[in-house]
C-alpha cells in the first residue's frame, strides 16, 4: 500500500477549505475500518488514507509548517500503514467507568497476542504486538495496543477467493468472536493486500 509523501500533504489554508467534505468521507470510510469484539473491545484497521487523514487533522491543531515537522511526522505515521502482506490495528479495550476500567485491565494482561484473524480454512493469525513499546505491565494491560497481523500467501489467496473471516479473541477473561464479517468490512480490509 501507498506511503505517504510531502506531496500528498495540503497546507493548513488548504485543507481548512476541503475539511467538511475529507471529514465526511472518513467518516464514511472509518465505518469499514472498525470491527467490534465483544461489548468491550474494538479493532480499527489503519490504512493510508486513515493516517493521512490523521496527519492533516495534527497539522491543523498543532499549525505545522516546517518541512522538518512535516517529515517527522510522516515517520511516525507512514509505519501504520499496511505493506501489502498485512493488516495493522489499534486495539482499544473500552470501559467507560474508571473503577471497572482499572478492575477489567488488570484481568487482561496479555489479551493483545490473543487476538487472531482467521481467513478462510486457513490457520488463524495473531498479531506482532506493540513493535513501538511495551503497553503492558506485571499489573495491568494498556487499554489501548497497537497491533500488526502478517498473513502467508495461502491467507491472502483464500481471501481474495472471498473466504469468509473471523476475529477471536481467546483470553481466558474475554473470549469472544466475531460473526463472518460483513463484506463491506473485508473488501477494504483485502485492498489493504495491495
Amino acid at each position: 500500500m501507498k506511503k505517504i509523501s510531502l506531496g500528498d500533504l495540503l497546507s493548513i489554508e488548504a485543507y481548512e477549505a476541503q475539511r467538511p467534505a475529507i471529514r465526511q468521507a472518513i467518516m464514511e470510510h472509518k465505518k469499514t475500518r472498525r470491527v467490534p469484539l465483544g461489548p468491550n473491545a474494538m479493532l480499527h484497521f489503519e490504512d493510508y488514507m486513515v493516517m493521512r487523514y490523521q496527519i492533516l487533522e495534527l497539522i491543523r491543531a498543532e499549525k505545522i509548517t516546517r518541512q522538518e515537522d512535516l517529515e517527522e511526522e510522516l515517520e511516525a505515521y507512514n509505519p501504520l500503514i499496511p505493506d501489502g502482506s498485512n493488516l495493522k490495528a489499534t486495539f482499544m479495550l473500552e470501559y467507560p467507568d474508571e473503577k471497572e476500567r482499572r478492575e477489567r485491565l488488570s484481568q487482561l494482561i496479555g489479551i493483545e497476542e490473543l487476538i487472531s484473524i482467521r481467513i478462510g480454512d486457513t490457520d488463524p493469525v495473531y498479531p506482532i504486538a506493540n513493535e513501538d513499546l511495551p503497553r503492558s505491565t506485571e499489573d495491568k494491560t494498556s487499554s489501548v495496543h497497537f497491533l500488526r497481523f502478517e498473513f502467508s500467501e495461502e491467507q491472502i489467496a483464500a481471501a481474495r477467493a472471498g473466504a469468509d473471516w473471523v476475529i477471536g479473541c481467546e483470553h481466558l477473561n474475554y473470549q469472544h468472536s466475531t460473526e463472518p464479517l460483513a463484506d463491506a468490512i473485508r473488501e477494504s480490509l483485502l485492498r489493504d493486500f495491495n
